[in-house]
């Protein structure tokens, strides 16, 4: 079993930054795929960046050049830096981890999820 642990979240104003950190833990083998979606109030979740163990990233284009996705494989986190941030990235963020535990079977884990409002 594999928990997801997302931290970062709060209140920020138009413009402003946040950093949000995801941490795994458990019976991990290997993290293939990494992620944050997000889902706004009324709206279905959706993608907002994802990073392989390679490290090739993948971003929704209403985060393009905003936000930046990182993680750290020895260390099974993630972090999504978002700056310039709009009243519309307003949601519950959610991380995400796609990987093989160490019974070699697949898992496809989620966050508790960590409210971004962004608001003057």
């Amino acid at each position: 079993q594999v928990q997801l642990v997302e931290s970062g979240g709060g209140l920020v104003q138009p413009g402003g930054s946040l950093r949000l950190s995801c941490a795994a833990s458990g019976s991990i083998f290997r993290i293939y795929d990494m992620g944050w979606y997000r889902q706004a109030p009324g709206k279905q979740r959706e993608l907002v960046a994802t990073i392989t163990s390679g490290g090739s990233t993948n971003y929704a284009d209403s985060v393009k050049g905003r936000f930046t996705i990182s993680r750290d494989n020895a260390k099974n986190t993630a972090c999504l830096q978002m700056s310039s941030l709009k009243p519309e990235d307003t949601a519950v963020y959610y991380c995400n981890a796609h990987g093989a535990a160490l019974n070699l079977l697949t898992f496809d884990s989620w966050g508790q999820g960590t409210q971004v409002t962004v608001s003057s």
